[in-house]
């Protein structure tokens, strides 16, 4: 049976949800090689560093996984399994994925404000005194190194020795070893990946290639314009891979009724074509996203696939914010259908939910209410904050039957 050419709209979210592993929750609690599983289906872990409740890549990987432990996520990376680097951002990325990202390193410069050939040649001693100390007394922390300059912000504020390693790193000469505290630790890269060798290398457009391809996989079902972000490729070259890849067979072209570019499928994917073609993909998972997850991170095609409009306001000033400082899309059974401020409160077991917007036309149901009570449970049990305080909802009369709900969830 060949794969259908044309499916609806909602098909094609369910195909989306199912392939980032969003549509339901893992039949057995999770296990380690599961977090690694995870960052493998989406080929790519955004990494943040705010921490108003977990941070990122570990509230990316609790919305799929359910409950687990996020030290794994740092064992995997000490472990080699891992490796810290340039992608969509700063990600964790599996091991076996370095050849590719390998031309990066190489030719640093096109990575913008992340590397300056000027700063390195004007600061050339400091770079080798940095890359010397590593080399003889083993990996390091930023912290171990330098001070800070007084009344300094931002990356243009950062001491000599920080910005030496992070040169250094984004040159692909240090690598990340392993997180202590979240806090990079950086060592040779020879040290970290003793059997690389560049003579392994591919070749760049067979790298750009295969990350298009990575990037269609991941995404389950995807435009050509928007498979350049996923890695940060430069989107109309990725574009013009994921077409030419479609023409020799590597790729399936699909129509989805009322997007206005043509779609593609991975051939490991059709199965899930096919389900979702037939109406078999019925996702049941209800939980809160990370800001940097996947399935929003790319705001056009959030707006165009979901219809969810969501911009990250941590970085807008307090009055000019519309929902608030660092919100969770919320997504319900294949939909996104609201979203919310948190704020987790370690040292009082607090779960504070400072206000829970459901999306225009999403109707406070009961049902709604009980699935919405139970990930919000599971959540703030997760960050070992089990007392939920919900301040606020819009509309307003949902605030009763979620608090109602999370008492019998509780």
């Amino acid at each position: 049976m060949s794969p259908p050419h044309r499916i609806g709209a909602e098909a094609a979210r369910r195909m989306i949800v199912a392939a980032l592993g969003l549509d339901r929750r893992p039949r057995r609690r999770a296990r380690k090689a599961d977090v690694l599983e995870a960052i493998r289906r989406m080929r790519v872990l955004q990494i943040d560093t705010i921490n108003v409740v977990a941070r990122s890549p570990y509230l990316v990987l609790f919305s799929r996984l359910g409950a687990y432990e996020p030290r794994w996520l740092d064992e995997l990376l000490a472990e080699g399994a891992l490796f810290d680097y340039w992608a969509h951002e700063a990600s964790f990325l599996p091991i076996e994925d370095y050849p590719l990202f390998r031309h990066r390193m190489i030719d640093p410069g096109g990575l913008g404000w992340k590397y300056s050939h000027a700063w390195v040649e004007k600061h050339r001693d400091d770079v080798e005194r940095v890359r010397a100390h590593i080399r003889e007394n083993g990996p390091v922390r930023s912290a171990d190194l330098g001070t800070r300059p007084r009344g300094a912000a931002g990356w243009w504020g950062w001491k000599p020795e920080k910005r030496a390693l992070e040169m250094l790193f984004t040159a692909g000469d240090l690598m990340i070893a392993r997180r202590e505290n979240f806090q990079r630790v950086y060592d040779l890269r020879e040290r970290v990946l003793p059997d690389w060798d560049d003579a392994r290398l591919p070749p760049v457009e067979e790298a750009e290639r295969t990350l298009a391809l990575r990037a269609v996989e991941a995404m389950g079902i995807t435009t050509a314009g928007w498979v350049g972000d996923w890695f940060r490729m430069k989107r109309r070259i990725a574009a013009d891979h994921v077409r030419a890849l479609a023409a020799a067979g590597e790729l399936h072209e699909v129509h989805v009724d009322g997007w206005r570019d043509a779609a593609y499928v991975h051939p490991s994917r059709l199965p899930l074509l096919d389900d979702a073609a037939a109406g078999r993909l019925r996702p049941t998972l209800t939980t809160f996203l990370s800001p940097f997850d996947p399935l929003v991170w790319d705001r056009a095609r959030a707006v165009e696939t979901f219809g969810f409009d969501y911009r990250l306001e941590c970085y807008t000033p307090a009055p000019k914010r519309k929902y608030g400082y660092f919100v969770l899309p919320l997504v319900r059974r294949g939909r996104l259908i609201g979203r919310m401020d948190a704020k987790a409160h370690r040292s009082t077991g607090e779960f504070e939910v400072k206000a829970l917007y459901l999306e225009p036309g999403v109707s406070p149901a009961e049902a709604m209410a009980r699935d919405v009570a139970r990930a919000l449970h599971e959540l703030a049990t997760w960050h070992r904050t089990p007392d939920v305080v919900v301040r606020r909802t819009a509309p307003a009369a949902f605030r009763a039957v979620l608090k109602r709900s999370l008492a019998e969830v509780a």
